[in-house]
Parts: structure tokens; sequence; C-alpha cells
């Protein structure tokens, strides 16, 4: 049996210049804790790529617990041949006749890294087509729309011989982007901003607000799923659920009706801005889309702002419902999400909220509150729980061989 291989191939690492090295190590380090259930999984970087040794483990699943992580940008189940014409020839043919659905028309691809191999690249693709045409039957040569491209990639170490490529996550790795605060209500939309940031590099650390008696333990409950499916992309996730009753009563009570949704957000971004400089955290990530409810216009938005110097990214900004709903559904967040649970965003909504707050009036509202005890209390009594996602099965495996 020939060796198996994953080959990793990176994105948007190509562009970085200088900090590539950086990119790649973080990469590494992100795919060898993807397989820590894979003991005998050897990850090795090379020539701008990551090959993942399988040393018996089973491909489909690895390659499930690699698809998730943030910076490649495709997979390739491969196999490795000995450097000689006729192995590769012998591979190709043996890794084509094993693809699962039968197709009609296919082409080579060679690259030559290791100048010591005797047969050149631009001979090698059409020696290895050749071989596969002559020993198969009812197939053809289609160098420009192929069902299949057999790739061949000779190195120093042996020819990578793969078919097909599966999709990763794309982004750029986990942990070269610094660390974010991210509000996680246990709605559709937080989650997808969430991961749209993890996307672009970041750290996350989440916060949800609880307001038991308001708010059951399935609530809590589902922020934690939620959480732990967001995990896949990035890792383990500190989730600090903040007790928010007290603040929610104050406001309440304290508050005229239409101004008592501008003021919770105000009082949570400033939660979250104490939350974000005790982590280090450089900025503060939420699901709001623009004009999507009456906190979300940009009047709303400038007022709620003003409470934090933190910047407030919202990656969701320019989305309609069915865009993210769509993203939520790919990531696996949407059947958590709709699961029905109120959570403290809707158990005191006002029938008519304010869509324009004028900010003297917040003013004069807020000092009506004893905001700094109350949130200091929030913040004393918030508990952090680390979640991490358990290892998941195979599911697109199948559709290369």
């Amino acid at each position: 049996m020939r060796e198996e291989y994953l080959l990793i191939r990176f994105g948007e690492l190509a562009l970085k210049g200088k900090n590539r090295k950086e990119f790649e190590r973080q990469l590494r380090e992100n795919i060898d804790h993807a397989v820590k259930d894979f003991p005998h999984c050897e990850v090795r970087r090379t020539y701008g790529r990551i090959a993942i040794n399988l040393l018996g483990e089973p491909a489909e699943e690895v390659i499930e617990a690699v698809k998730p992580v943030f910076g490649i940008s495709s997979i390739s189940y491969a196999r490795k041949a000995d450097l000689s014409e006729e192995e590769i020839q012998q591979t190709a043919y043996q890794m084509f006749s094993e693809y699962k659905d039968r197709k009609t028309t296919f082409k080579v691809e060679a690259r030559r890294s290791n100048k010591d191999f005797p047969v050149h690249s631009t001979k090698l693709a059409p020696s290895v087509g050749s071989y596969i045409l002559h020993h198969t039957e009812g197939i053809g040569v289609d160098v420009k729309n192929p069902e299949v491209t057999v790739e061949i990639d000779v190195r120093e170490q042996g020819a990578y011989v793969s078919c097909g490529r599966i999709n990763g996550a794309g982004g750029l790795p986990t942990g070269t982007g610094g660390k974010v605060v991210s509000m996680l209500s246990g709605g559709i939309d937080s989650p997808t901003a969430a991961y749209l940031a993890m996307k672009r590099g970041v750290t996350v650390e989440a916060v949800h607000f609880h307001s038991p008696p308001y708010t059951n333990e399935r609530a809590k409950q589902k922020v934690e799923d939620i959480a732990r499916a967001l995990s896949r992309f990035g890792g383990s996730i500190n989730l600090h659920v903040v007790p928010f009753t007290r603040v929610q009563e104050a406001i309440r009570r304290q508050v005229p009706d239409d101004h008592t949704m501008t003021i919770t957000r105000r009082a949570m971004l400033e939660i979250v801005t104490k939350i974000a400089e005790k982590e280090d955290a450089k900025a503060v990530v939420n699901g709001e889309s623009l004009g999507q409810v009456a906190s979300q216009t940009l009047e709303s938005m400038n007022v709620i702002n003003e409470v934090t110097s933190v910047p407030v990214l919202r990656p969701l900004i320019a989305m309609d419902k069915e865009e993210i709903i769509s993203i939520a559904k790919r990531i696996g967040t949407y059947d958590i999400s709709v699961r029905p649970y109120e959570d403290c965003c809707t158990v005191f909504q006002p029938d008519s909220p304010a869509t324009k707050p004028k900010i003297g009036l917040v003013y004069k509202y807020e000092k009506r509150l004893n905001k700094e005890e109350l949130f200091e209390e929030a913040i004393a009594e918030t508990k952090v729980i680390s979640v991490s996602n358990a290892k998941s099965g195979n599911k697109e495996f199948e559709d290369l061989l």
C-alpha cells in the first residue's frame, strides 16, 4: 500500500509577504490541534504547503477535522509514488479508477520541483494521461473543462498523486489577527458575525447576557452549543456569561418604554467594553445589520456606540436576512439558534422602540440608574465557560473516491 497523505494548500497566505512564515507557522499549529484525536498523523510544512502523512488514520475523518481550519484553501487526498515514471503512471491510474463517480473527461497536471527527476513536467503529464486513457474504457481528454483533474507533484522525497480537491474554509489562520470580544445572543445573526470575524484570523472571547428567571437554563445551554459549533473553526472559545437580570429590571423601572432598548444596548456595550479591556481584546464584534431592527438604524447605532472607544466590528452590516441565514446553515449554527428559548434581548422588548433616539434624553434617563454599581456587580459575577468541539465524523470525503 502506497503512503497516504492530505495535501493542504494555502489561499491568502501567499499574499502576506514578510509575515508569511508566521502565518504558515500558525496554520501548522492550528492543524496540529485539529488532528489531535488522530495520534499517528504527522503534519509537515514544506515548500509553501502542508502535508499530513496519515500513517493509517482514516482519511475521511481527518479531512473532516481539518476542513473547518481557517487559512486552508483546498485539501486533496494523495498517494505517494516512487520517483519513476512507471510508478507514477500506475499510481495515477489507480487513483483515477477508484474515483467514486465515473467521469468521462479528464486531464493531467504535473509539477516538478525536483529537477533531478529526469522526465520534464511537460512530458510527464501527457505520458500519464496516455497511460490512463489506454487502460480505461469510455473516457476522453479535455484540457479546458475536465470533469476530473489528476495532479502530480514531483518532490525530492517522491511524487504525490491526487484526484480532485475539497474546498477548505479559506480566510486567515486563527491567531494571526489578534483578539476580539464577540457578543453572542443566541439568535441567528451574532454567531454568523463571530464566524466571519474568526475567518479573518481573530481569536474570539464570546459574551452572553443571561437574565434568569426571564431566560432559563435551556437558553444558556443553547448559547453554549452555538459556541461549541463555532469552536470547530477556531479552537476552544471562552464564553463569558454575564448575569443581566438586575440591570434589565432597573432599566425597565426607570426608563420610558420607547428608550429601554437603546439604553439596554448601551449597557451591554459598556459591560462588553470592560470585558474587552480586561481580556486585552482590540475590538468588539456584534451581529448588527443596517436597518434590520429598530436598534440597528444609523441613528441608534451612533447613540449606542457613544459609550465605547473600542472599535465595534459589524461583519453583517450590509447583508440581508437570507444571506445571513444561508451562512448560518452552512456553518451549523442555524438549527441551534432557532430553538424556541428566549434570550435577554427579547424578554423586555418594547412595543414601539425609538428608531432615532436623542442622546440628551438617553443621558437624562441613564442618570436614574446606578450604572456603575450595577455593571461592576454584573462583571464580578460573570462566569467563564471554556467550550470546545468534540471530534466530528466524516462527510465529504466520499465525494473524492
